[in-house]
């Protein structure tokens, strides 16, 4: 059998409309959720705290769904049994988040709700490199990028539609979330569902033989490479424990405790996975996600660099913007205040501008990738996104906000699709979906560091004032820009 055959424009968006619902419940949670934890009474200081759940739900849901992905088939298929139970958990989140009691129940709320959208998400990356040829898989990540920014667009600009046009009040006493979010978030559950709904019963995966035999090779029905056990894990223990002693012996914040368990965790995993390779042992689930981390590609290990420094920008946007406009544009820094709803609204119409500039943005990536590479156009892309990040603290007119966000969304629509793209062409097809999966770490891991050590920082540098942060975000974009020139594309033939 010869390679995979291309996909016609209805086959793309059958594919990727799922994507369309899952970027709205991200964008739901992106542009909403500090929101609610200020409605529910915390400080600017304590919002990282509150968002770890966020990427700690990522750390441990993405390589888990990537390895049994990639082994998994049934009547759904491949991935979209993934598909579908992720779907239906964050369709509850989304429904029960706005009606949370306290902040102890919205937190958890994030957590089911973020870990449930990586289920679903994590796999939907793979699809499109189990269904589409090398050479189109660049078209069929930016059909992604598009539905992204659709699905974003709608769910940002929700709340503002809801109480400007209809009228559905945007306002709430303290310790309630506005009836405008809470109307939205139900909008946005029902769009998820249905868009997931669409791909799982429109599109149909190829079976393990039909995959085998576009990949030339035999059907295994496993992974035959060897195990490999790491020796790091004494220096990851070792690590996270002279992390916790400095968080207690100086009084640091709280939440670097999680950033220390993080690292004692890694280092027993790999310790306890050496002792069992050693006795013969070591084909489980843990031994086989170690081993593929440890023996990640050369050319992923440097777009992982890449994604570390992009999503530590990205993740301090999402969780500073809101208070910065609030404070610079609309000069207001209380929650309960008119004046900050309307920055908090405001704040939805800019990610929404950022995330449909995004959308149009994707249909140009291929055509600019044909021409100057993959990664020359992700770079372009990311320094684009240094320079609206630099921008948007400086700039006090509402209106004028709209520029940086412009040239953010030419970043995002960068971001969302060519590192995916390049990095399908550099790994096996049988273990696209674990690869996915431990790419995603690195998502999640400046996440994880941006809600641990932020809020610490800000006390430090600027207390109650986070303009500084999106400098710092900034100056993260432009590192990966860089670091972008020393990855090595792969092979851009059919497969």
């Amino acid at each position: 059998m010869g390679g995979k055959p291309r996909q016609s424009i209805g086959g793309l968006w059958n594919i990727s409309f799922g994507f369309f619902g899952i970027q709205t419940g991200f964008a739901l949670q992106n542009a909403n959720v500090t929101r609610i934890f200020q409605s529910l009474g915390t400080s600017i200081d304590n919002l990282p705290l509150l968002w770890i759940a966020a990427p700690v739900t990522g750390l441990l849901v993405q390589p888990l769904v990537g390895h049994f992905s990639d082994r998994t088939w049934g009547k759904l298929g491949r991935r979209r049994p993934y598909f579908l139970a992720g779907a239906l958990l964050a369709t509850i989140a989304l429904l029960a988040m706005p009606f949370a009691p306290g902040l102890i129940v919205a937190a958890l709320l994030l957590w089911l709700l973020d870990g449930s959208l990586n289920i679903t998400m994590e796999p939907f990356r793979a699809f499109v490199g189990d269904m589409l040829p090398n050479r189109q898989r660049t078209a069929g990540y930016a059909m992604q990028t598009a539905f992204i920014g659709a699905g974003a667009v709608a769910a940002s600009l929700a709340p503002i539609v809801l109480s400007h046009v209809f009228g559905v009040a945007s306002t709430a006493p303290a310790g309630e979330v506005p009836p405008s979010v809470r109307l939205a978030f139900q909008i946005g559950a029902g769009a998820l569902l249905v868009a997931v709904l669409w791909t799982i019963v429109t599109t149909r995966e190829y079976s393990p033989a039909e995959m085998a035999a576009f990949d030339g090779a035999e059907e295994t029905g496993g992974d035959a490479s060897p195990i490999v056990a790491p020796r790091g894990g004494t220096l990851w223990l070792v690590a996270g424990l002279a992390v916790a002693a400095v968080v207690e012996m100086a009084g640091l914040d709280k939440p670097l405790y999680i950033l220390a368990g993080v690292l004692v965790a890694f280092g027993l995993a790999q310790m306890v996975h050496r002792v069992a390779a050693g006795h013969g042992k070591g084909d489980t689930v843990l031994g086989r996600i170690l081993t593929d981390l440890a023996t990640m590609p050369d050319g992923m290990k440097r777009l992982a660099v890449v994604q570390f420094c992009t999503w530590s920008a990205l993740f301090i946007l999402w969780i500073y913007t809101t208070p910065v406009v609030a404070q610079v544009a609309f000069h207001s820094i209380d929650p309960t205040a008119q004046a900050y709803a309307d920055g908090a609204d405001w704040v939805g119409v800019l990610f929404a501008v950022y995330n449909g500039i995004a959308a149009l943005a994707a249909f140009l990536l291929p055509l600019l990738a044909g021409r100057i590479g993959r990664k020359a156009t992700h770079m372009v892309g990311l320094f684009c996104g240094a320079a609206g990040f630099a921008m948007l603290p400086l700039i006090a007119s509402p209106m004028l906000l709209l520029a940086p966000m412009v040239l953010i969304g030419v970043a995002w629509s960068s971001i969302l699709t060519m590192p995916y793209a390049i990095l399908s062409g550099l790994l096996p097809q049988r273990k696209l979906g674990i690869y996915m999966g431990l790419f995603n770490i690195f998502v999640v891991l400046p996440q994880l560091l941006v809600s641990s050590v932020m809020g610490a920082v800000g006390r430090l540098v600027s207390p109650g004032d986070p303009r500084w942060t999106l400098g710092v975000a900034a100056g993260s974009l432009v590192i990966a820009g860089l670091v972008t020139l020393a990855v090595r594309e792969g092979d851009a033939s059919s497969q």
